[in-house]
């Protein structure tokens, strides 16, 4: 019989999972990059195909060293639940990358931990304070002034209205994502979480194949293998240190992934963000610390 996984014990200091997660988080935003880049010559679909196909092979080695950890049929199915909620999120949150600047989607993207907190009373049966009801408005704010930037320069065409409106459907699919990362974390090891996650979405995306499918060149395989490393190491670490520290916690620290997508933004695809971008990832972000400002203290 599978053996429950159990965590560190809560004695371990906070500093460990908050690295942890800050090293998910920049490796994340680095393959973000990686594939937008896949993504702009090959389509999103065989991109994310690629890049979780070489995951599934990459973390089957960890998991054979691991003892080849088997979750039961419950967790199994949490496992493919919160599969089909990333892939949906990760399909469209790369639709819209590949229609706006990285910073800008990443800015857009934070809007997430504002809904968390209403997926939280919903699924958790936590009380909606006035709080984050305040956070939520000031989250749209910012995202009608990054809105405002870039329709004031004169660059928001069709496309670009597509790609926002994916990422902000996007971030809601991520905010559920964000309530279920913290249970998944306390019912599976990280080594576990990650092969499976891998697997189930590649079988999702290779379901839809035939629609999408692009034959990749040495050039979008690489981007596609980095992508995949990039991806797994995230998964590690993210996994880890959520097993260990309350979510309200840690969620903060997706705020750094603004500073590296802007950064990979810049070195790789020439993108420069205006006043308005920051002004309004600065809105979301006062939103996010003042909805979830009460939980941390407690914590």
């Amino acid at each position: 019989m599978r053996a429950a996984f159990t965590p560190n014990p809560p004695a371990l200091p906070v500093l460990a999972p908050v690295l942890a997660v800050v090293a998910g988080i920049a490796a994340f935003s680095v393959m973000d990059a990686a594939m937008k880049a896949a993504s702009l010559v090959l389509g999103v679909g065989t991109a994310l195909l690629l890049r979780n196909l070489f995951g599934t092979l990459l973390t089957i080695p960890l998991w054979l060293a691991k003892g080849r950890p088997t979750p039961t049929r419950k967790v199994a199915l949490f496992h493919f639940q919160r599969s089909c909620v990333t892939s949906v999120m990760a399909a469209l949150f790369f639709y819209g990358l590949v229609r706006i600047p990285m910073a800008e989607g990443m800015a857009i993207s934070f809007f997430a931990p504002i809904i968390a907190l209403y997926f939280a009373a919903l699924l958790l049966g936590e009380t909606i304070r006035p709080r984050a009801i305040f956070a939520a408005l000031l989250g749209l704010v910012g995202m009608v002034v990054i809105g405002a930037d870039r329709f004031g320069a004169g660059q928001y065409g069709a496309e670009a209205v597509k790609g926002t409106a994916a990422i902000v459907l996007s971030a809601v699919f991520y905010a559920l994502n964000l309530v279920m990362q913290r249970k998944q974390a306390l019912l599976a090891g990280p080594v576990e979480i990650a092969l499976f996650q891998n697997l189930n979405v590649t079988v999702l995306f290779a379901l839809f194949a035939p629609f999408y499918w692009t034959m990749p060149d040495a050039a979008s395989l690489a981007w596609t293998l980095l992508g995949a490393v990039l991806a797994t190491i995230a998964l590690l670490f993210l996994s880890w240190g959520y097993a260990r520290a309350e979510a309200q916690v840690l969620v903060p620290v997706e705020y750094t992934g603004f500073l590296w997508a802007t950064l990979m933004g810049w070195m790789v695809f020439g993108e420069r963000p205006g006043l308005g971008i920051v002004a309004g990832a600065a809105l979301i972000v006062t939103g996010c610390w003042i909805g979830t400002r009460p939980a941390q203290n407690n914590t």
